[in-house]
């Protein structure tokens, strides 16, 4: 995704083949199980499951592009005398333009190989940064 890209339902003409948009999110989602450097794009064309648009379905290839362009980024995993465990987690602040909820995302690295991470949108709309 370009940066600083918000992609709304309203994006663009409606998709007229909906099943290869869901099978190019599904590989996509899959491929997440590698690639945590496209979790977070993942999971926001994947919002758009229901109702893709041509803006939605650019998005997707554009991610698909990345990962091609990148195949040979992988995770790699050696012993190491660094093994100190450190999180990082990240919130958007309500950027989704439908509904004013955030998105939220962590990432955990033992030493310095990455060994857990997700992101997802929130069930509800936060208030504060306190809110849970």
């Amino acid at each position: 995704m370009v940066v600083n890209e918000k992609l709304s339902k309203e994006d663009g003409a409606e998709l007229l083949d909906v099943s290869i948009y869901k099978s190019l999110v599904d590989s996509l989602i899959y491929l997440t199980n590698t690639r945590p450097d496209i979790v977070l794009a993942v999971s926001i064309v994947s919002r758009y499951m229901n109702k893709p648009s041509k803006v939605h379905f650019g998005v997707a290839k554009r991610i698909l592009r990345y990962v091609k362009g990148t195949k040979n980024f992988g995770l790699k995993y050696e012993s190491e005398n660094d093994c100190k465990l450190v999180g990082f987690s990240k919130s958007d602040w309500a950027s989704s333009i439908d509904d004013r909820k955030s998105t939220i995302g962590y990432i955990f690295s033992l030493g310095s190989k990455v060994i857990s991470w997700s992101s997802k949108k929130q069930n509800i709309v936060a208030l504060s940064s306190a809110e849970v």
